[in-house]
């Protein structure tokens, strides 16, 4: 049984948070209506423009123009990483907590796989989180702090068929957001990552076999997948001062057994 929503407790008052890949259904969805009932501003973006033009118009006549704000953002494209970023301190003034989101799946084995396929994976996973990373540290340890949040998986560390190239980024993902932890926290900037097991919602299903949805979800212990604002919530509380103490984590956000 699905728990009952949580309602919001002011953990991100006063604060703007940039987050990639915010127009669909899933994480990045959840987790900007999580931030805007925890008090933040956020600027949203993502690839699909004109999702991204719903999100905000949604999310803006429920909290307020003024608190929601948009730009389209490719992070396979470095000048329009720094426009999202550079769009945030035109709008807000400032960010204090940048959520890098964007990923992308998909499933072929390895001998059957093409360079192709590996590279826009990777490209989008684990090089578009880096250069996400990138720009928000630099402007953050200027800023004299902030929170970087990172979205892994835990099939970074679980073994899945068909998942060699989102495993690798994946773990990527992991050891990228250790090792910029460790060069963050001089500048009172601390870099975490939440690595979900399954979270339902509608392009999961639209990627994901019924079949393979089914064994996925059995190894859960709760015999049911998480649903988007659950991994949100986590993404909070690393965004939030609750977390002050934690940097270079990867913290599962899993029922699953082995």
């Amino acid at each position: 049984m699905t728990p009952p929503y949580v309602a919001g407790h002011g953990l991100l008052a006063g604060r703007v948070v940039v987050l990639t890949a915010a127009a669909g259904a899933g994480i990045g969805g959840a987790t900007a209506r999580r931030c805007l009932e925890e008090g933040a501003d956020v600027l949203l973006s993502d690839a699909h423009e004109r999702r991204l033009g719903a999100a905000r118009a949604e999310l803006a006549a429920e909290f307020g123009a003024d608190r929601v704000d948009a730009l389209p953002c490719d992070v396979t494209d470095e000048a329009q990483v720094q426009a999202l970023y550079a769009r945030a301190l035109d709008r807000f003034g400032r960010f204090d907590v940048a959520v890098n989101n964007a990923g992308l799946g998909g499933t072929a084995d390895l001998a059957d796989m093409t360079d192709e396929q590996w590279n826009r994976v990777l490209d989008i996973t684990l090089t578009g989180t880096m250069r996400c990373t990138r720009a928000a540290l630099r402007h953050l340890r200027g800023q004299g702090g902030g929170v970087i949040v990172n979205n892994a998986s835990v099939i970074g560390w679980r073994a899945q068929r068909g998942q060699a190239h989102y495993a690798a980024a994946k773990a990527g993902v992991m050891a990228l957001t250790r090792c910029a932890a460790l060069e963050a926290a001089a500048h009172g900037v601390r870099i975490n990552a939440v690595s979900p097991s399954l979270a339902m919602h509608p392009h999961l299903v639209k990627v994901t076999s019924p079949e393979l949805l089914e064994e996925l979800t059995a190894r859960e212990a709760f015999g049911r997948c998480a649903e988007p604002w659950e991994v949100a919530n986590v993404i909070v509380f690393l965004a939030s001062d609750y977390a002050s103490y934690m940097t270079g984590e990867a913290v599962s956000v899993s029922s699953q057994h082995p």
